[in-house]
């Protein structure tokens, strides 16, 4: 009995941590389909052409983009070669998730420092229909870049607790 509290506690907790990335995803796409289905509304029944619906929809895009990458690390749902590996050793495997967890953290903390040089760079362009600055859709791919190296090592020492006590949960 006490082992299924801790479980719903723990599958509770997860839920409350995970909500914010999953509701800004579905918020982003809502917002896409809505300024999408708008543009084409005022288009061809009030033959009107709004200036700024096409680049809020690319915009968005941008976010649902890095969000979604994002979310695609934290579920370990991004593609992986794993048939040779599979076949190697415990320990081993271990060694080269760990060496691939490197080089992709390392990977990621370079491209959020690039890409925060550049949305710096960028902050003070504006786009031209909705007057925004460049920077707010450049920084989709900083908090992306940066939610992906989080999740790329929550995932790892995740795996790496579950190994001290035997019990490997990856996929």
């Amino acid at each position: 009995m006490d082992n299924k509290k801790k479980d719903l506690k723990e599958r509770k907790k997860k839920t409350i941590l995970m909500q914010p990335l999953e509701l800004s995803l579905c918020v982003i796409l809502v917002g896409i389909v809505g300024v999408t289905f708008t543009q084409v509304l005022f288009r061809y029944i009030f033959h009107l052409s709004l200036a700024w619906s096409e680049e809020l929809a690319r915009y968005l895009f941008l976010w649902l983009a890095a969000l979604a990458s994002a979310y695609a690390f934290k579920t370990r749902s991004h593609f992986a070669l794993r048939f040779l590996v599979d076949r190697l050793g415990k320990r081993t495997q271990n060694l080269i998730r760990s060496l691939v967890t490197f080089i992709v953290s390392g990977f990621l903390a370079i491209f959020i420092w690039k890409s925060l040089e550049f949305t710096i760079s960028m902050s003070k362009q504006v786009a031209p229909s909705t007057q925004m600055s460049m920077a707010v859709p450049y920084s989709s791919v900083v908090v992306g870049g940066a939610l992906m190296l989080y999740y790329v090592l929550r995932n790892w020492w995740s795996d790496i607790r579950s190994e001290g006590k035997g019990n490997n949960k990856s996929q």
